[in-house]
């Protein structure tokens, strides 16, 4: 379904003053019509709207969300600045965790068409995370077709031939900076307590993951189809 928060005014305007086929309505009230009409990517044909594209990391304390909690998320934008969040020292003394946390990320992540990950999609680990974690909140993780997601790692494993297919793995093979802080259970044990500059460690890790990630898209884009699917 189409998501009018992530338009320019002159394409809303667009679909205002067009009308779908079967109805006769404007297409800002048959969303569903539109993308019948035209297609999943019709709006991007139609306007020439460059599509927005973001990468997306988190760190977690668990792998799975009924046990664990986001600790720090970054969405870097295709060329562009780096949108996070990190938990802070007093989420954990509250016992509301990731709550704070949870409700920027799905404020953000609506910002973008599509969500660049690694080994993220549904049945791995950043989406179901995500969305498991805002369910357990009650806050209203993005439906069906409102936005899509691509994982760089479905363009690693088919088209190279590494002895790993590790993020980190990759990068260095291709000399792509990654990993500058790399972590330790120490650190890792410390931000679950709370530790204010172990948490700001694992953010800064989290932003390097998705600076990585990006560079690698761009190396290995042209060598496979624009493959994505709705989140």
């Amino acid at each position: 379904m189409l998501n009018l928060n992530n338009f320019k005014k002159v394409e809303i305007l667009w679909l205002y003053n067009h009308r779908c086929k079967n109805h006769n309505r404007p297409y800002t009230e048959h969303p569903k019509c539109f993308e019948k009409d035209y297609g999943e990517e019709g709006i991007n044909d139609i306007m020439v709207r460059p599509e927005k594209i973001g990468f997306l990391d988190i760190e977690a304390s668990n792998l799975k969300a009924t046990f664990g909690y986001m600790i720090s998320y970054c969405i870097k934008e295709l060329n562009g600045k780096i949108l996070e969040e990190v938990l802070k020292p007093k989420d954990i003394k509250r016992y509301t965790f990731d709550k704070n946390i949870t409700e920027k990320l799905v404020e953000d992540i609506q910002k973008f068409d599509r969500i660049l990950v690694y080994w993220g999609k549904n049945y791995r680990f950043d989406i179901p995370f995500i969305r498991t974690r805002a369910l357990h909140w009650d806050v209203d993780f993005p439906k069906y077709k409102e936005l899509y997601v691509q994982d760089v790692y479905d363009m690693v494993k088919p088209y190279l031939k590494l002895h790993n297919n590790r993020l980190a793995t990759v990068c260095n093979y291709l000399d792509i900076p990654a990993k500058g802080h790399s972590l330790n259970p120490t650190v890792w044990q410390k931000a679950m307590a709370g530790d204010k500059d172990s948490l700001d460690y694992i953010l800064e890790h989290n932003r390097e993951d998705v600076i990585s990630l990006e560079l690698l898209w761009k190396k290995l884009n042209g060598f496979t189809r624009r493959a994505k699917s709705s989140i």
